[in-house]
């Protein structure tokens, strides 16, 4: 390996980190539902609002990252999403009410949009031609570490609370658990910033302000001098040629010769979260305990999630360039409905019955529940309303899991079956092929215009499924819950056999010409 080449993937590496970052703060919350939902005594939208607030601020981010990074340099917006991060997590970890939460995850999603524009933006920037698809790829491979990561971490602090370790005890890991959960994100996010004083500004954006010099200089840094001046000359003609052409408007991207390219973008942009994705990612202890498992096994459980999520990502890596886009989608989407379909028989067929001998929770008095003892119950709402109206909501919230771990009769292993292969199915479709997609299906002219309108929507949309996920298991229950998933993705699978060509192996140019109506 050459120094150069040593380099740019170290440079690489570091900016990466921001991958890391954003999944860990956007997953981290998975463990941490159970506990606030009873501390703060939160309603079922307080509890999406909670999780979905960071998506919030996220998607503004998004919008106005690339210009502030255009006018200050992207290294200086990394270096404030590092410290977004940072602040964040204390914050979280210290706050003393629901608002303050609230706040802290949104502080934190300014964070998580920044580093999702401006980091793989940076690599790309940075790297060679011939390495840029893979160093490019370490940023959405952070991401599902970080996911990983915080998965495990939540259940390892879960784990060590309970432990009676005299030192987990005096950091208080066990009465605070939620807490510590939130807030180890700042040691990364610490390292990350100082981490970034060893990475240099973005060549292109330094030639795009006129500094030719350290332009030069950090293209040397990354090839030798033949080909660094020829990179600078090439950033300074495109640089050039751009002042001439009219800025793009919005209403262009509504052309009858955009519907095609437009209506595929846009339905990916849904598809990708209307079928359920983060209502795992942020939800998945909730998920387990509902099928009786109890809080410990659903938080491990919860980290199969994320080893899943990891090898199934790196696989699609690995075959999208071999199998093709479209492959890839089909395959994934029927895996998803046949899944989420799995999930609604499992709980469907679910019967929930509290027998008189039960081991009850301490604080819940046997004489309360005495119209429930040996009555079978068909759904899970069904139980959820007779244990509320018997102990009262803020009783039956405080020992939920418990109660559902007594009462529950289902084949849990079918449940994580189709967690872990929805988990799967997504991983190597959904997840990594629409940001390819993106890049591939618009006009080279109106490229950046449209990515940002379809991310617009992408997260628009992951904001509504964060918001009422909670709500939707109370007053639908779990069984209807992932049958309207499965349903949006086999609508989305047909869609897609009859309206995405493959792009594999296809010019950008030719597929223009092949998507775009002249």
């Amino acid at each position: 390996m050459t120094s150069a080449n040593r380099f740019t993937i170290t440079v690489a590496i570091i900016v990466a980190l921001g991958g890391f970052l954003m999944g860990f703060d956007a997953s981290v919350i998975s463990g941490v539902v159970g506990f606030i939902e009873t501390e703060f005594e939160l309603t079922r939208l307080q509890l999406g609002w909670s999780v979905a607030s960071l998506t919030l601020t996220a998607t503004l981010a998004m919008m106005i990252a690339g210009p502030i990074s255009d006018r200050f340099g992207r290294r200086p917006v990394l270096m404030v999403a590092a410290a977004l991060f940072a602040v964040s997590a204390i914050y979280s970890a210290l706050a003393p009410d629901f608002t303050s939460l609230v706040i802290a995850r949104m502080i934190g999603g300014f964070g998580v949009g920044a580093a999702l524009i401006i980091a793989p933006m940076y690599i790309a920037e940075i790297a060679p031609p011939a390495m840029r698809g893979r160093l490019v790829s370490f940023n959405q491979l952070n991401i599902v570490l970080g996911i990983s990561i915080a998965f495990f971490s939540n259940y390892l602090i879960l784990r060590l609370g309970q432990s009676g370790l005299a030192w987990a005890e005096s950091l208080h890991l066990g009465e605070w658990a939620w807490r510590w959960m939130l807030g180890v994100e700042a040691l990364p996010a610490i390292l990350y910033f100082f981490a970034l004083f060893l990475v240099p500004e973005s060549p292109r954006w330094l030639a795009m302000h006129g500094r030719r010099d350290e332009a030069l200089a950090v293209f040397e840094r990354v090839a030798d001098k033949e080909t660094a001046a020829a990179n600078l000359a090439a950033v300074e003609q495109s640089i050039s040629d751009a002042d001439d052409v009219d800025k793009v408007a919005i209403r262009e991207l509504f052309a009858p010769a955009m519907r095609l390219v437009l209506t595929i973008g846009i339905s990916i942009a849904i598809l990708q979260q209307i079928t359920g994705i983060n209502s795992v990612f942020f939800y998945a202890p909730m998920i387990f305990e509902q099928s009786g498992v109890g809080t410990d096994a659903s938080f491990m459980q919860a980290v199969l999630v994320g080893i899943v999520n990891l090898v199934f990502t790196v696989a699609a890596m690995l075959l999208i360039d071999k199998l093709g886009r479209r492959p890839l989608l089909g395959v994934g989407l029927a895996g998803i409905a046949t899944c989420m379909l799995i999930l609604s028989y499992g709980f469907g067929s679910a019967t929930y019955t509290l027998r008189a001998d039960a081991d009850l929770p301490a604080g819940v008095e046997s004489e309360l529940l005495r119209d429930i003892y040996d009555v079978e119950y068909g759904s899970d709402v069904e139980f959820r309303e007779a244990l509320t109206v018997a102990l009262g909501a803020e009783a039956f919230k405080n020992n939920e899991s418990e109660l559902i771990t007594l009462a529950v009769d289902l084949n849990a292993s079918l449940i994580l079956f189709g967690i872990l292969g929805f988990v799967a199915s997504f991983a190597i479709s959904l997840g990594p092929v629409m940001w390819v997609l993106f890049s591939e299906l618009f006009p080279n002219r109106l490229r950046g215009l449209a990515i940002s309108f379809a991310g617009l929507i992408n997260s628009g949309v992951s904001f509504g499924v964060q918001l009422v996920f909670p709500w939707e298991l109370e007053n639908f229950g779990n069984s209807l819950t992932f049958l309207i998933y499965g349903a949006f993705a086999l609508f989305g699978l047909v869609l897609m056999l009859r309206i995405l060509p493959e792009t594999r192996g296809r010019s950008l140019e030719e597929l223009e010409d092949i998507l775009v109506r002249k």
